[in-house]
């Protein structure tokens, strides 16, 4: 099984390429570079806010197009993360599902939870349908490979549910393992729910910068919203 071949209807997970240019990227990275010595630019959450050329792709007509051919119309972006694993700051994370939300309040509802308060902002692990109805779209700013701590992703995982942790040991062993092999400008969609892990870069002289996107056209409950 090929990355290449992969679709996210059937699969969970699709390769698209050169969804942005190279005048943007060279943009997207100056205007991180450019910001104040203090921001943590290994990683950087609501970046949408802090980073307004992400704002922008993020509601760019490429972007949004692509997301409405997954979800329908009026995709909404709920989460956006600036990732950079670099020679000082290099991590592994672990096989795992994206399976919480950010809202404005905590509400009882049926299949939804733990509740937990991060920054103080409401984390909720809502019901699967939620799931299904996200989309991550990862736009590489960098060539990502094994060498830099490319994306892994388990195909069809997210037809799974909510795996256990105890389980994940187990599917890991006895399904295909995708190393997500990317292009500068090439983006990577994905069900936020597809186990997924990543290793530490190899190679001390490499970026691997991407801008993490998640959009859902989900109406949420009981006065919820999304943040």
């Amino acid at each position: 099984m090929k990355l290449e071949r992969l679709n996210i209807f059937n699969d969970g997970v699709e390769h698209i390429t050169a969804i942005i240019s190279k005048k943007t990227i060279k943009s997207l990275i100056e205007d991180i570079s450019n910001l104040e010595d203090n921001m943590p630019k290994h990683g950087i959450r609501n970046a949408q806010i802090i980073i307004p050329s992400i704002n922008l792709l993020a509601y760019s007509n490429t972007v949004v197009d692509l997301c409405k051919r997954v979800l329908g119309q009026n995709p909404q972006l709920v989460r956006a993360i600036y990732f950079d694993k670099t020679a000082n700051n290099n991590w592994a994370v672990s096989w795992h599902q994206d399976k919480t939300i950010c809202v404005n309040q905590k509400a009882e509802i049926d299949n939804w939870g733990p509740w937990t308060v991060k920054g103080n902002i409401n984390h909720v692990q809502p019901d699967i349908h939620v799931l299904n109805k996200m989309l991550t779209t990862r736009i590489h700013l960098d060539d990502t490979n094994e060498n830099n701590g490319c994306l892994k992703v388990i195909p069809n995982s997210h037809k799974l549910g909510i795996i256990k942790q105890n389980d994940i040991f187990s599917i890991i062993k006895k399904q295909s393992i995708i190393n997500c092999i990317l292009k500068a400008g090439d983006a990577l969609i994905m069900r936020p729910h597809t186990l997924h892990s990543s290793s530490k870069s190899l190679q001390n002289t490499l970026h691997r910068r991407v801008i993490h996107l998640e959009f859902s056209n989900y109406k949420l409950p009981n006065n919820l919203h999304w943040l």
